[in-house]
């Protein structure tokens, strides 16, 4: 089972959360602030990161910015957890590169099936005596032993469901996948109309790709279709 840090400055959701999380098999360990959470990441990186955006001190974004400007984490499962109603700061979370958000109040079953979704797609492969399994597209290549994309030569740095993402729509290429489906199989769970989520995504991902990002195709109402 997963290692799962809690970042939440509210004892009783802390607690709460930490409980549903055990019952599932995890090791859990609870934080304050950004200081007690840099500590722990010292002495060891989890699987996954529950982040709440309103904390003492620094505040979630600020802590999820440096989180993936830092090698060692750049690539940290994260799911933020907020307060607020305003779509801007999930949005905001989404673009700095949280894998996920999960609204307060909110349903503990909803919680674990969001944490399912995201370890279930958590695979670190350290194995390097595999050959190389590569899709490309021109000088956009994804290596999907190593995780790496590079475009023009330059490795990209994707979030983890960025990466996902593109690997699900790489390998249905020239195929319209409709929203639900990519949110069932990247996301685990069913699209939810009002979400913003996989728009972030796709635009966060053309962005990076750069020229490239001109072959991720919007399919009006359906979805999206990756030409190649």
């Amino acid at each position: 089972m997963a290692l799962i840090y809690i970042v939440e400055d509210d004892k009783n959701i802390k607690e709460l959360i930490s409980y549903a999380l055990k019952s599932e098999g995890h090791e859990t360990l609870g934080l304050e602030d950004g200081i007690e959470l840099k500590k722990a990441l010292d002495v060891k990186i989890p699987q996954l990161l529950i982040l709440d955006i309103m904390l003492p001190g620094e505040d979630g974004l600020s802590i999820l910015k440096k989180l993936r400007l830092d090698d060692k984490t750049k690539r940290l499962p994260i799911i933020m957890l907020t307060a607020k109603a305003e779509e801007y700061d999930k949005v905001l979370g989404l673009d700095l590169g949280a894998d996920d958000y999960i609204s307060k109040p909110f349903s503990v079953l909803e919680f674990l099936s969001r944490v399912r979704a995201l370890l279930r797609r958590c695979s670190y492969n350290d194995n390097t005596d595999k050959e190389d399994n590569i899709l490309e597209k021109d000088k956009l290549i994804i290596n999907l032993d190593s995780r790496e994309v590079i475009v023009d030569g330059e490795v990209i740095d994707l979030t983890y469901k960025e990466y996902e993402l593109l690997k699900y729509l790489f390998e249905n290429k020239n195929i319209v996948v409709t929203r639900n489906m990519i949110m069932e199989e990247v996301w685990g769970y069913e699209y939810e109309g009002e979400s913003r989520t996989l728009d972030v995504h796709i635009r966060s991902l053309r962005q990076k790709l750069k020229s490239y990002g001109e072959i991720i195709h919007t399919v009006r109402n359906v979805g999206y279709k990756l030409e190649v």
